[in-house]
């Protein structure tokens, strides 16, 4: 069993940066894969970026390649997104994710979920 909580949101301009937190509890954080992902308004969760268990290995939605930046502490068990020049359409309720496995730069396997925090860009 994990737990995850998702913190770091809030409103923030077109342009202007934040750096979403996840927190993990449970088994052993270095064991497993982690991942951010977002829904939209009126629209379906999707991929943002995944990172290795190591923290070595990361990949991005094409939307955020460049401006978003996944990493990990596992001293920490915490997931990290740095999110810069951020645009209105990055508006959603980002969730943090236990990934199993990525496979031609698409994860599999989330098991567990965290609630969600929301990022709202006004355009």
């Amino acid at each position: 069993q994990v737990q995850l909580a998702e913190s770091g949101g809030g409103l923030v301009q077109a342009g202007g940066s934040l750096r979403l937190s996840c927190a993990a509890s449970g088994r052993t954080f270095s064991s497993t894969g982690m991942g951010w992902f977002r829904q939209a308004p009126g629209k379906e969760r999707e991929f943002v970026a995944t990172v290795g268990r190591s923290g070595g290995k990361t990949y991005y939605a094409n939307s955020v390649k460049g401006r978003f930046t996944i990493s990990r502490d596992n001293a920490k068990n915490v997931v990290y997104l740095e999110m810069n020049s951020l645009k209105a359409e990055d508006t959603a309720v980002y969730y943090c994710a236990t990934v199993n496995a990525v496979l031609a730069g698409r994860p599999y396997g989330m098991e567990y979920w965290g609630k969600g925090t929301l990022v709202t860009v006004p355009s």
